[in-house]
């Protein structure tokens, strides 16, 4: 069900690409209501348009139909954040946003996979640990931004999803007693990510019961823009080898930096192996 879900938001981001004709910097789509392409409940549907409509970095919604799903369009600007963003030296990559309905389909597999806590690192706005609240998980949300921060922790009126501003290579993880987690990594391999996952993979790895039981989550790239890696698995694959992880399911989901390439973000999931 939930690769069926990735495949119809990637179809649907394609037909959204061939009809939109804004020029909006960011630009995403939340389906209006449930639907046999999407049978999302209405209650998570309407937390997800929330998000959005309450999102500061958001100026215009319409709705739109495309395709046979109607929707609502989200247009918005991230420039002040994204220049926020990289003024931070321990900063590893620029903010540039997952859709908030990728941001739901990979909690939804994280939920899946069996794992009880969402560690959203290098988290932007929040939207992958605020998905991994609606769906029930105990997340937490860390960003080194300020700015940032601020922006998610006016968003926890909605779902408090635990906004922490600190730096993820020396975060003291054990303070949030962890049980199951499952750490998404913000930013691609080659920009800043493997510096970022390394730091975080280095912290967890020295509580053994914790890294036996953690599961880890990539944004990888197969553009041409991007040195390729020679173990592959879209940037990550030395890295992937060199801490003895497994990875168990690779989805595809669109993304504000794939919006006009053919290919979307493989979310490549792993496990301690």
């Amino acid at each position: 069900m939930i690769e069926n879900l990735a495949e119809n938001l990637a179809d649907l981001k394609k037909e959204f690409v061939s009809v939109y004709d804004g020029d909006s910097q960011i630009q995403e789509i939340i389906p209006v209501s449930k639907s046999e392409l999407f049978p999302i409940p209405p209650e998570d549907l309407e937390l997800l348009h929330r998000f959005a409509t309450e999102n500061p970095m958001y100026y215009n919604s319409y709705e739109k139909v495309i395709g046979r799903t109607a929707c609502t369009v989200y247009e918005g600007d991230i420039n002040k954040y994204w220049l926020n963003s990289i003024q931070h030296g321990s900063s590893h990559a620029p903010f540039s946003p997952t859709w908030i309905m990728s941001a739901y389909v990979g909690s939804l597999l994280a939920e899946d996979l069996g794992y009880d806590e969402l560690i959203d690192i290098g988290s932007g706005d929040g939207r992958i640990a605020f998905c991994g609240k609606i769906l029930g998980m105990d997340s937490y949300s860390m960003e080194i931004d300020d700015l940032l921060v601020d922006l998610q922790k006016s968003m926890c009126s909605l779902l408090d999803f635990n906004p922490l501003c600190s730096d993820a290579s020396a975060f003291d993880y054990g303070s949030l007693n962890l049980k199951r987690p499952i750490f998404f990594i913000g930013g691609l391999a080659q920009m800043g990510g493997v510096s970022l996952a390394s730091g975080v993979l280095e912290k967890i790895s020295l509580i053994s019961d914790l890294w036996n039981n953690s599961g880890w989550v990539f944004a990888g790239t197969y553009s041409q823009k991007y040195a390729a890696d020679p173990k592959d698995e879209a940037g990550w694959g030395t890295l992937i080898e060199k801490n003895n992880l497994r990875t168990v399911k690779t989805i595809s989901l669109p993304t504000a930096w794939t919006f006009h390439e053919s290919d979307d973000t493989p979310y490549i999931f792993t496990r301690c192996d």
